[in-house]
């Protein structure tokens, strides 16, 4: 008795299959789509809000995000995640990528961080090395900007800088450093 041969498995679909399908949609099907999509997740609504400017404060969803993942209620036994803090920064990035807007969140990023490690007394050294990571990020998205809004930001992580000191694990000495390499000199 002869067996069939078992169809090979398709790999994953991929962006060009996709398209192919929506290239079918006509308007009222794609905003049908997009409808559903947006009523899914509220991921997706964040996502759709700021890439069209609709809000008033269109870091809010964002800075909310990173604060419960860096400075968590530890009397509800709830966690850090430097992942999950990251990936607003970079659901942000997606969504629109201004550069201020960017260095807002590292900044916010940075104060959070340094903050909840002064007050709590944390003693991660992951948690620390991305602090310091982020920091450096933030440093060089600030100097992209104009000089009062880079200012205004350096200044903000001069503070974290400081609240560094309090941290131990080398992150003032990092700071210290970084700030020195990445900080214009003002005369």
């Amino acid at each position: 008795m002869e067996q069939m041969a078992k169809p090979k498995p398709k790999s994953q679909p991929t962006w060009t299959d996709l398209k192919a399908k929506l290239a079918d949609f006509d308007r009222a099907a794609l905003l049908g789509l997009i409808q559903n999509l947006y009523a899914a997740h509220k991921d997706n609504q964040t996502f759709l809000h700021t890439r069209f400017g609709l809000g008033e404060d269109l870091l809010e969803p964002y800075k909310k995000t990173i604060d419960r993942w860096l400075w968590p209620d530890v009397l509800r036994n709830q966690d850090t995640s430097v992942s999950q803090a990251k990936r607003a920064i970079s659901d942000y990035k997606k969504a629109v990528g201004d550069p201020e807007g960017l260095a807002e969140l590292m900044v916010f990023y940075c104060e959070r961080s340094a903050g909840f490690s002064s007050d709590i007394g944390a003693d991660d050294e992951g948690y620390f090395n991305a602090l310091v990571r982020m920091f450096e990020q933030a440093l060089k998205i600030a100097n992209a900007l104009s000089v009062e809004r880079r200012d205004e930001l350096v200044t903000r992580l001069d503070s974290v800088r400081v609240i560094g000191r309090n941290i131990g694990y080398g992150v003032e000495d990092d700071m210290d450093f970084l700030m020195s390499k990445f900080t214009p000199k003002r005369q």
